[in-house]
């Protein structure tokens, strides 16, 4: 972290030496991304204010100079080194975290306009992962204890060109969204648009509170609707199959994605399990024929589920850190009785957090632990890289993906079809089924001359072809409560009625 304003004056040198080297050039784009490197808010803001005053005296960059910078600043074994090359790698025991900040963001500079120089982009994608990142612009990591507390173990990966052009045979990403609905159309990005024949990627991500099902699921089944809406959590149905899971920041998730060919859930899930018992080896933890991961024997601490393609397959999964159990247990019950249903249940099953048995298990500690076991399980040497879902120039399609798995059609639309039958508490039997989502054939049985024929009719032809939704059901219904006449307070309590039946 920054502790002291004087690290305003080394970044303002810094930067005016710069300014002397690229004005011999046109003018170059300098990307800031301070946000994920600076992690102490209450410090940060005097440093870049003084950073972005000095950015703002560099410009944008020409043709003609990037292939020199591609060859010197990217910084290829065979390439002597330049003036700023120098300055940026300098192993002088003084150096100070800009020298590795520099490096990372003339990196990002380089990087978005690789079009225009191709030696620039190859020597980009060869050296983009993790700490190849750092060494790459900062030769003194070693030697400088601040320069690596700055960086962390993980560079950031803000280019989908990188990720591509990447020839290592293993990854792990760090998402930095928390947001469902990102890093479930992350996860869809990397399966469609990674060669994944010659590749194993880790990716670890976390998600603010939400409701996950699987794909073949019913949602009114899996989840409490109403209470979810009353705490403003949302539901999404991913694409996966599988059953139904409750995630918030104290849930890990990881996805482990390889070519069709070497899929192994087992294997996968050794790296969690053994993972486990390096940091903590007084757990009995292990994996179930269910593939789920339990504590003590029975107590569920992670489920998993998988998806093939033609070539490529990922299989994904959580792990209960300290997830907040009461909302696990209020929204994972049905929103509605009566619904008879073809589709995937969820099997329920007592859950535990690790940090219930394990109250010293660090967050931090966690993460390095899976990241070192994946290496181990399968001899690679990949290093963590953060990635960001919500840059769409980074991963093009991915905030679009995103809304699409936000929206009704694919949340609740996709829910195979289902036929519902109840009694309503006013007296009287609610028949309809769901197609798509919405309903038909609806059947409203009530007790003699309770309500006339005509407005019972009226009512059902109102529900046909709504979604079956609380919502748009009283919207269709609100205008029959007009033509009660003398029994408008026995139409009102029906109509409540169904709302209800709906969850």
């Amino acid at each position: 972290m920054l502790e002291s304003g004087s690290e305003s004056d080394q970044y303002c040198f810094i930067l005016r030496i710069l300014r002397q080297f690229f004005v011999s050039f046109n003018k170059i784009q300098f990307p800031l991304y301070l946000d994920f490197i600076f992690q102490d808010g209450a410090r940060r803001g005097s440093v870049m204010s003084a950073v972005r005053r000095s950015l703002s005296l560099l410009g944008g960059a020409s043709r003609s100079s990037s292939s020199l910078f591609g060859s010197s600043l990217v910084g290829s074994s065979s390439c002597s080194p330049s003036p700023i090359s120098s300055l940026i790698g300098s192993s002088s025991s003084s150096s100070s975290p800009i020298s590795s900040l520099i490096g990372s963001y003339l990196f990002r500079s380089f990087s978005s306009s690789s079009s225009s120089s191709p030696r620039s982009s190859s020597l980009i994608g060869s050296s983009l992962i993790g700490s190849s990142l750092v060494r790459s612009f900062t030769s003194s990591s070693s030697s400088s204890p601040r320069s690596s507390s700055l960086i962390g173990s993980s560079s950031l990966v803000d280019s989908s060109s990188a990720l591509l052009g990447s020839s290592s045979p293993g990854l792990v990403l760090l998402s930095l969204s928390t947001d469902v609905f990102q890093n479930l159309a992350l996860e869809e990005w990397i399966d469609a648009h990674l060669d994944l024949q010659k590749l194993r990627l880790l990716l670890l991500w976390r998600n603010r509170p939400s409701v996950v099902i699987g794909r073949h699921q019913n949602p009114w089944m899996e989840a409490d609707l109403p209470v979810m809406r009353r705490a403003g959590v949302p539901l999404a149905r991913r694409r996966s199959g599988g059953g139904t899971v409750y995630h918030d920041l104290g849930n890990l998730n990881a996805t482990f994605f390889s070519s069709k060919q070497a899929y192994d859930r087992p294997r996968n899930l050794k790296v969690v399990t053994d993972a486990l018992k390096r940091l903590c080896p007084q757990l009995d933890v292990r994996a179930t024929e269910r593939l789920d991961i339990v504590l003590n024997g029975h107590l569920k601490i992670s489920g998993s589920a998988s998806r093939l393609s033609r070539k490529s397959s990922y299989h994904h999964l959580t792990l209960l850190h300290s997830a907040d159990r009461a909302s696990l247990s209020s929204m994972l019950r049905p929103s509605c009785d009566g619904i008879h249903s073809n589709a995937t249940p969820s099997v329920r099953s007592p859950v535990a957090n690790l940090s219930d048995h394990a109250p010293s298990l660090k967050w931090e500690e966690l993460m390095e632990a899976l990241q070192v076991q994946f290496n181990t399980e399968f001899g690679l040497s990949a290093a963590p890289s953060h990635v960001d879902p919500s840059d769409d120039s980074a991963f093009p399609g991915v905030l679009a993906a995103a809304e699409d798995l936000r929206g009704w059609d694919w949340t609740f639309g996709k829910t195979p079809k289902f036929s519902l039958q109840t009694s309503l508490p006013g007296g009287g039997h609610l028949s309809l089924q769901v197609v798509s989502g919405r309903m038909e054939g609806v059947e409203l049985s009530l007790l003699e001359d309770w309500i006339p024929e005509r407005l019972i009719g009226a009512m059902t032809d109102a529900l046909c072809g709504e979604k079956f939704c609380r919502k748009h059901a009283a919207a269709a219904l609100s205008a029959r409560l007009l033509q009660g006449g003398g029994v408008q307070r026995r139409v009102k309590v029906l109509c409540d009625d169904i709302i209800n039946a709906l969850g």
